[in-house]
């Protein structure tokens, strides 16, 4: 029974036990009926005590102060003497919520909406609460296109006053948009318009994409795209006068119009500047994109504001307020644009904070800074500090925020939140081969070695004929300035008379040196690299070694010490350093033996890689290697050992790793005593080349379905290249043509990225184009610990 029903009975029970009252002073009140609610929670909001003189319009407002506490739905008040007598029949509670169907929204958000509503396991149970919430389920379908839901709630009487609820939902389907319809356009056409809609009509690609499912808030993006369409273009007065959403009767398909008026065009009579600029007014002046006799542009406009607005934190004007003021004349299609300038106190940054970073010491994000504490609150420096931060590589995320420090007004503190990645990498592998046998490897990579920033790498290969170990460590801040050093170390046994079961081999090459580097930094974006590396070569030639080799023996020997010097310079102006979207890399690389080596050659590399943005959310990667070697003075051509390979991930996919190049001279057989022939019917092997070309271009885009793409990428790329030689020293190598377009290798394929907690994992699927003459495809690709 409703509230008003309760006070007329009450009022008829009052007038049935208390009739012809003249009132009474209470000498006890005495509580019947109370099985879960306390007594002290009634004589908390009965209005009366003991000892008090009483009439009825005092019962009928203790009456109603009880019916207010929720507590129950029927109350009784008699007298028994100068007794009070209050007799109550309580709500019954909440004993169980069982909810089913539900798909779009979670059991657990709908058991959280409805404790915020008042229903919860334990509560008291009042049905006008849960009609309410029923209403608002069906309120939040509707706002997802379900209009067809249908929310029904059955109560369920249970023992000692408690009730089960059970609530049945029938989400319906999504509807579908049948049709959209711009109404009152005659500048643009209807193909035009639509394109600024994200929903769409149904179409083949809506089961994916989802775009064709009406939601109402999507529906008010499109019409703030479309105004803005308009006014990018001059139509400042366009206006949308209605929009109609219709439903069809079956509830499934859903109709949009928009009526629309477009106005006339306007151009841009006078640009004028107003207020305290702080700043010449040439550079204010050089910053603005509107200019006279421009078709007007409200995006133009605003982006001229933030330009002026950035320009003023720069220095230090923080809280500086542009605002762009577009006036119509009254003669004529033209519009006077008036920037009024408010630049507001010079702030100043009172604390720099980091946040998130639970691995990585502090002192590792503020040597990154170039905002300094105490200084005036620069915009380009506060952004600057917060992109070398993403270019560490260490963090998913970096935000950062400027709030204005309490109690003062001309000082901000200035947080950077960060969200911590793996920021090093674990290869491993095991593998077995009928002539290798066990063939284990592993490196372990990391980046920010236990949080201080150096980085660590720790690697080793073995196997039946191959061992490999070596160890580096870099510390990018030896001196406060960032001037870097590093070291390594070590040490490669290659012997393939063990690879062959037959006795046969290939060579066997021995190597261990060690060497060091110095970083040395130009600017934001560039810096020098100094390095020395000694090492020491033994080469042992088998008996199937090709005949390059033994060439090379011959002229050169087989044992050398070599002291190589190099040069290099980098560049990067991405804007993370992993998983970039924007921004370009370059390095170049100059590696030259010097006087006191055994043999004297050159190597010079270039590596470069462009990232263009498409969307907000994908964009193209173009990028290329390059690298050039020979020999000079007493030393002709470079040592096969240094040659450059190609393919296989990395360089050009679709094609297994080194077997892209020039290749050694055909085995003509070669006879034991017992007459067998052990190489007759082998493959020739690359040899690499002292030329490499290689390149390709991406287009990068998010996983489709996946809500958390910061650490996962999708690639569809081309890539193309080889490995080239310039000089061969028997006619019977093949491929010795030097640079041959006819036999650069290309492939297309698809690629995902995931940056995993054991560094970058990357799996491929590539598909030659053009293959080379005795090229070896692998189509699939897979890869851990190699950065993308």
């Amino acid at each position: 029974m409703n509230f008003a029903r309760l006070l007329c009975s009450v009022a008829l029970l009052l007038n049935a036990t208390l009739a012809h009252a003249q009132g009474f002073k209470i000498a006890d009140i005495r509580i019947n009926g109370l099985q879960r609610v306390s007594a002290g929670s009634v004589f908390g909001a009965l209005p009366l005590n003991v000892g008090e003189q009483v009439d009825d319009q005092q019962l009928v407002e203790s009456t109603r102060a009880l019916f207010k506490t929720g507590f129950f739905q029927d109350i009784q008040l008699g007298r028994d003497g100068d007794v009070l007598v209050i007799t109550v029949v309580e709500r019954p509670s909440i004993a169980s919520i069982d909810i089913e169907g539900n798909k779009a929204i979670s059991t657990d958000d709908l058991i959280k909406g409805l404790k915020q509503s008042g229903l919860a396991e334990g509560e008291v149970f009042q049905r006008a609460t849960l009609e309410g919430v029923r209403n608002e389920l069906l309120r939040q379908y509707v706002a997802q296109g379900r209009y067809s839901a249908a929310v029904d709630a059955e109560v369920v009487a249970q023992p000692r006053n408690r009730v089960g609820l059970k609530i049945k939902i029938d989400e319906g389907e999504v509807a579908a948009i049948k049709h959209i319809n711009v109404v009152g356009n005659s500048v643009f056409d209807q193909a035009e318009l639509d394109d600024q809609f994200t929903l769409k009509t149904s179409n083949w690609l809506s089961f994916f994409k989802n775009d064709d499912k009406y939601a109402r808030e999507k529906l008010s993006g499109d019409l703030e795209r479309l105004r803005s369409y308009y006014m990018d273009r001059g139509y400042i007065n366009m206006e949308i006068v209605s929009t109609q959403v219709s439903i069809s009767p079956d509830k499934k398909q859903v109709f949009i119009t928009v009526n629309i008026s477009e106005g006339a065009k306007y151009t841009v009579r006078d640009i004028k500047l107003r207020g305290d600029l702080k700043v010449p007014e040439d550079q204010i002046t050089a910053l603005l994109l509107v200019q006279k006799g421009q078709v007007f542009s409200r995006k133009l406009m605003t982006s001229t504001s933030d330009l002026i607005t950035r320009r003023l934190g720069n220095e230090g004007y923080t809280f500086a307020n542009v605002n762009a003021v577009p006036t119509p004349s009254k003669d004529g299609n033209t519009v006077d644009i008036e920037f009024v300038v408010d630049p507001g106190k010079r702030v100043y940054a009172n604390r720099i904070n980091f946040r998130g970073n639970t691995k990585t010491e502090d002192q590792v994000l503020r040597r990154e800074m170039r905002q300094m504490e105490g200084g005036w609150a620069s915009t380009y420096l506060i952004d600057q500090s917060k992109t070398r931060l993403e270019r560490l590589g260490y963090f998913k995320e970096v935000n950062v925020e400027t709030p204005a420090v309490a109690g003062v007004d001309d000082q901000v503190d200035v947080n950077y939140s960060v969200e911590e990645q793996s920021a090093g990498s674990v290869t491993a592998s095991i593998g077995f081969a009928q002539s290798a046998g066990l063939i284990l490897s592993g490196a372990i990579s990391q980046n920010n070695f236990l949080g201080s920033g150096n980085s660590v790498s720790l690697g080793l290969t073995r196997s039946a004929y191959q061992n490999k170990y070596n160890l580096s460590f870099t510390d990018p801040y030896f001196t406060k300035d960032g001037v870097s050093l590093g070291y390594n170390t070590f040490y490669n046994k290659t012997d393939y008379n063990d690879y062959y079961d037959d006795g046969a081999s290939y060579y066997a090459i021995n190597s261990y040196g060690a060497g060091a580097t110095l970083g040395y930094p130009i600017n934001e974006t560039s810096r020098l690299t100094f390095g020395l590396t000694v090492q020491r070569d033994n080469i042992e030639p088998g008996t199937y070694s090709p005949d390059e080799i033994y060439d090379f023996i011959d002229r050169n020997g087989n044992s050398f010490t070599n002291f190589k010097a190099n040069l290099g310079w980098s560049e990067s102006t991405l804007n993370k350093g992993i998983m970039a979207t924007r921004g370009y890399s370059q390095n170049l690389n100059l590696m030259v033996t010097v006087p006191g080596s055994d043999l004297s050659f050159y190597k010079i590399d270039y590596t470069g890689q462009t990232y263009l943005p498409v969307s907000a959310e994908t964009s193209l990667r173009f990028r290329t290697k390059l690298g050039y070697g020979n020999g000079y003075g007493s030393t002709d051509g470079l040592p096969f050992y240094e040659n450059y390979t190609a393919g296989g991930d990395g360089s050009v996919r679709g094609f297994e790793s080194g077997s892209l190049g020039p290749r050694n001279t055909p085995a003509t057989g070669t006879y034991s005593s017992a007459g067998q022939a052990y190489y007759s019917d082998r493959d020739t092997e690359a040899l690499g080349g002292n030329i490499m070309i290689t390149g390709g271009v991406e287009y990068l885009f998010p996983i489709p379905f996946v809500k958390n793409n910061k650490a996962l990428r999708t690639s569809l790329f081309w890539d193309v290249g080889s490995v080239y030689t310039s000089k061969c020293y028997l006619s019977t190598t093949t491929g010795c043509d030097g640079i041959d377009l006819g036999q650069m290798a290309s492939s297309v394929g698809v690629g995902v990225t995931w940056y995993s907690p054991l560094g970058p994992l990357s799996v491929n699927l590539a598909f030659p184009v053009r293959k080379p003459d005795d090229a070896q495809t692998q189509v699939f690709q897979f890869s851990l610990g190699q950065s993308f």
